[in-house]
């Protein structure tokens, strides 16, 4: 396929949405329609996409050329290969029962009711950062955290609404997560070559997530108890049977990877770390056997480095899909016109301007998206980039400002949100404990709420902001200087 010849569209430049529209319609039917989530079934809707796409498109076989383009970008490439690297220690995490851990230390320390709500919050926070995945720390704690504490005396919406924000704070802040990843990824530096390093952008990510996470415990803490407690008995069988005390020595390769990745700004270290003293931890401990790292079993490959990489192919193959109705957008100029459509307004000529509107932005984004984090990084991540490189904002400060508005209000909008959708279902068919619906969850998600209200702060105020070319994390300029290109 030649790749030389400008794209365009039947029926003009509106036409070169329809990529978009059809994958957006997939994560509305499964969102809405069917009120579930599937990684692998989005990337469906993807690949479906840019066929119903290259429809409209002519000549077609330029199509096919951006789209392998936007594939094949540099950012596209090293988006996947950390994310195998993600899937092999989040595995690593699951497979030696890190949360058995906390839940042991749970029943040791003897919480219940807000006190409860405020533990799980502060333990999923710790399991989210160590997986690095909000949706998989989700289905492993709420099994053993919710019948427990709602038998613990913890209010049921609150308790469900402080894993789920766990969860999302682990995500917002981990160094491995795809969120983080993809924000990095997708800002790149104007005066010298690359895209914003993972460790600069966790750095500069953390006054807000730890100042959110602080306000967020002390509310889960203060109203997370249901004012009675149910059958303590059979809520101390649930606490022995998911405890696991010599799990939490586990810990040790975690923090030794988060202190690589932030000391070395290289993330591919940081996995190397992990896993190989992680390894060396479940071995010695017990907690992981020779067959738990790679085997067979009946014929078929077993192992946390078998499950870790076939765990992320859902993941990469939604990244791929995304990335190849961008290289369309790219090829067919409409990022070029939305970047100055948006830059050419009067919200975008300063940047606090430029921050609300990457806020705004990629809120809408991820609104569209059902709260898919990563697809709505995916799509934005481009659109910021531009936006804050026009005002001269640092790429760290551009990858903030876009993660954290990603994982406020707009991921947990109680008909659309992923999040709500599975925090719901899993709350349900447990005996002796409620079942609640998206809309009793969402009154309750302290974080993602208080989270966006600290970003407005910060946008208003200039809270944090830096820009390129500047020395110094906190420097600040006129509001209204020229942009650094």
């Amino acid at each position: 396929m030649t790749a030389d010849r400008d794209l365009v569209f039947r029926g003009g430049r509106t036409s070169a949405f329809l990529p978009v529209v059809v994958f957006l319609a997939f994560c509305i039917v499964f969102f809405v329609v069917f009120k579930t989530f599937d990684m692998t079934a989005l990337a469906a809707g993807g690949v479906v996409a840019l066929l119903v796409g290259a429809v409209c498109a002519k000549p077609y076989t330029a199509y096919w050329s951006a789209v392998t383009r936007g594939i094949g970008s540099p950012t596209a490439v090293t988006i996947v290969m950390i994310l195998f690297c993600v899937g092999l220690m989040s595995a690593l995490i699951k497979e030696t029962n890190v949360s058995g851990g906390f839940v042991w230390l749970a029943g040791f320390l003897g919480v219940s009711g807000g006190t409860f709500t405020l533990f799980a919050f502060a333990a999923v926070c710790v399991i989210s950062m160590a997986t690095a995945s909000s949706i998989g720390t989700m289905f492993t704690a709420f099994p053993i955290f919710y019948p427990a504490g709602v038998l613990l005396g913890a209010s049921p919406a609150f308790l469900a609404a402080a894993i789920i924000s766990g969860a999302i704070f682990g995500d917002n802040v981990a160094p491995i997560s795809d969120t983080t990843v993809i924000s990095s990824s997708t800002q790149t530096f104007r005066r010298k070559a690359g895209t914003a390093d993972i460790a600069g952008v966790v750095r500069s990510r953390a006054r807000f997530a730890f100042t959110t996470a602080g306000l967020a415990a002390a509310g889960f803490l203060l109203l997370g108890a249901s004012g009675h407690f149910g059958d303590s008995g059979h809520s101390q069988r649930l606490l022995e049977q998911a405890s696991d005390p010599l799990a939490l020595v586990m810990l040790i390769p975690v923090a030794l990877m988060l202190a690589v990745a932030l000391l070395t700004r290289d993330i591919f270290k940081a996995v190397t770390a992990v896993l190989g003293t992680g390894i060396v931890t479940g071995l010695a401990s017990g907690l992981l056997t020779t067959q738990g790292i790679i085997g067979v079993s009946d014929g078929a490959p077993t192992g946390f480095l078998v499950s870790g990489v076939a765990d992320m192919l859902s993941v990469i193959a939604l990244v791929v899909s995304v990335f190849g109705i961008m290289g369309v957008l790219t090829a067919a100029g409409v990022l070029d016109w939305l970047v100055s459509a948006l830059t050419d307004g009067p919200l975008s000529r300063t940047p606090r301007g430029a921050e609300f509107a990457i806020g705004i932005g990629i809120s809408a984004t991820t609104l569209l998206f059902g709260g898919v984090n990563s697809a709505a990084l995916l799509t934005f991540g481009p659109v910021a980039d531009e936006i804050g490189s026009r005002v001269g904002l640092h790429p760290y400060r551009r990858a903030v400002v876009m993660d954290c508005f990603a994982m406020g209000i707009a991921s947990i909008v109680p008909v659309l949100s992923a999040y709500l959708f599975i925090g719901a279902q899993l709350t349900s068919g447990i005996k002796g404990v409620p079942a609640l619906s998206t809309t009793e969850i969402f009154t309750a998600m302290l974080y993602p709420l208080i989270l966006t209200v600290v970003m407005v702060a910060s946008a208003a105020t200039g809270w944090g902001r830096r820009f390129e070319g500047m020395d110094g994390a906190e420097l600040k300029r006129p509001e209204r200087a020229p942009a650094l290109v």
